[in-house]
């Protein structure tokens, strides 16, 4: 399964301009790897999307960038070479998905809310790292899965998965995914996606999945969610 070429001229048209680019900078066809300085920018980054390469960041970080291959650029520890003595902090590689096609899911409807508090109690049940990761709070569009209490109006639901997304550049639905550890392979991170994923298409936008590459769970939710891979993200903080 692929991506319509529709799909994918949104797709490069909302990372030309994420990167500084001309609008039609990723979509026209080209081959040669693709250059943004931005001597403000608070990250240095080297995107892969669809075949493009573009090492977008300060001069002296492009500048020192670009003899480097680009399985060498995919890789924290060239970024963060190259921003020695700048205090550098690594952001991670992580891979980047997309869909166009609303996930088919069995099973009985989801009993899902969009409280707050619910999001909260979900975070409180997830490692630190996860949480900071996903950011599920932070989002504008949050979800929760929940197991409904015992009927006495004493018992909060358990909240037992959430997903949720930020819009980018008016065209992108960044999903955010979060599920306690005790939670996982029950299916619930993918119920709870696909509520996310089909608020986001039914606005119009086009969902984006972004997974740690060390992230194997992630990933596999995210291609039994129906999206597909495009390319790789590698970030690093850069001093202010």
């Amino acid at each position: 399964m692929g991506l319509d070429p529709g799909t994918i001229a949104i797709v490069q048209l909302a990372w030309s301009r994420l990167l500084g680019l001309d609008d039609g900078a990723l979509g026209d066809g080209g081959s040669d790897r693709l250059y943004s300085v931005d001597d403000d920018a608070a990250v240095l980054s080297f995107v892969t999307l669809f075949g493009r390469e573009v090492l977008r960041g300060p001069r002296w970080a492009v500048d020192a960038g670009r003899g480097l291959p680009a399985p060498e650029l995919r890789s924290s520890s060239a970024l963060l070479s190259l921003s020695h003595g700048r205090g550098g902090r690594g952001l991670g590689e992580a891979q980047l998905y997309f869909c166009d096609a609303l996930p088919q899911l069995d099973g009985p409807p989801a009993v899902v809310s969009d409280e707050r508090d619910l999001v909260r109690a979900l975070e409180q049940r997830c490692p630190p790292d996860d949480v900071a990761e996903a950011d599920l709070g932070g989002v504008d569009h949050p979800f929760v899965l929940v197991a409904e209490g015992d009927g006495t109006g004493e018992d909060r639901p358990t909240p037992l998965s959430g997903a949720g997304y930020d819009i980018w550049e008016g065209i992108l639905a960044h999903l955010a995914v979060l599920t306690p550890p005790e939670e996982r392979r029950r299916g619930y991170g993918g119920r709870i996606a696909a509520v996310a994923i089909e608020e986001a298409m039914a606005a119009g936008l086009v969902p984006q999945w972004r997974a740690r590459t060390d992230n194997t769970a992630s990933q596999r939710t995210a291609r039994r969610a129906g999206f597909v891979f495009a390319g790789t993200q590698t970030s690093v903080l850069l001093e202010g």
